[in-house]
């Protein structure tokens, strides 16, 4: 009996699309979204919150990616059946 094949299968190709270690689309709109704060005001102290803003946010995003690449996408789906989801267990529940 011959032996089973083996196909390898390239990390590029299964790997989550992350920028800096988050996720990338919203790593770039809380990047956007820093810059427009510190460039709308064109004042030392908003540069100063919009550089905060920006490194804490992606601290945060990248803590989250690591848990789970894919969570916003979880929470997104979660949001879209949440109404859905009946108020008690079934096909078990007695009253």
């Amino acid at each position: 009996m011959a032996s089973l094949r083996r196909t390898s299968l390239h990390r590029a190709l299964h790997r989550p699309t992350l920028l800096l270690g988050g996720d990338r689309e919203l790593v770039i709109a809380t990047g956007m979204m820093s810059f427009g704060i510190a460039m709308a005001a064109l004042n030392l102290v908003a540069v100063i919150v919009g550089t905060i803003l920006w490194f804490v946010c992606l601290a945060l995003l990248r803590t989250m990616a690591k848990a789970d690449p894919d969570m916003r996408h979880v929470y997104v789906r979660y949001l879209k059946y949440r109404s859905y989801y009946p108020p008690r267990s079934r096909p078990f529940h007695t009253e």
